[in-house]
């Protein structure tokens, strides 16, 4: 039997904002209820993010965002309901993002039941450096908004 929930937090955290998903996850460990696991992945591989929800009732995926929106914000998808709206991109530093995971799953029958994705607008991509202060600052509230929806899974 798998996990009820996986929360999937994506990205690099020596590549500025692209560091959105792991600190998310840092932020939800210890606090999120029995059945729920979470998993850190550096890369955006479709792959490896479809076996990370494989066998799971439902799936978060956590990622940097680049659609124009200002950074900083905070953005929900069901990714079961279709596919992520046009001009949204999931930052990756590699060629394929955590959108073609999605869409490469749903052309498969490989969505788990449930997946929602959560973006947080993205600033700055510098190798190197931390979260701009901004993108940092909405850590706490993208962290509530998930820690609600696990719960309420």
């Amino acid at each position: 039997m798998g996990d009820a929930v996986v929360v999937i937090g994506v990205g690099n955290p020596d590549r500025g904002d692209d560091g959105v998903g792991p600190e998310v996850l840092a932020r939800l460990a210890g606090r999120v209820p029995g059945g729920v696991r979470l998993m850190r992945l550096a890369g955006a591989d479709p792959a490896e993010i479809m076996e990370a929800w494989s066998g799971s009732a439902g799936a978060i995926l956590v990622d940097a965002t680049v659609s124009g929106v200002a950074p900083g914000t905070i953005t929900r998808f069901d990714a079961v309901a279709g596919p992520l709206p046009a001009g949204v991109r999931l930052a990756s530093t590699h060629v394929l993002g955590a959108e073609t995971a999605v869409e490469m799953a749903r052309a498969l029958g490989r969505l788990p039941g449930r997946l929602v994705v959560y973006g947080v607008e993205g600033e700055s991509f510098t190798a190197g450096s931390g979260l701009s202060p901004v993108v940092a600052a909405a850590l706490p509230a993208a962290a509530e908004r998930i820690l609600e929806e696990v719960r309420g899974a």
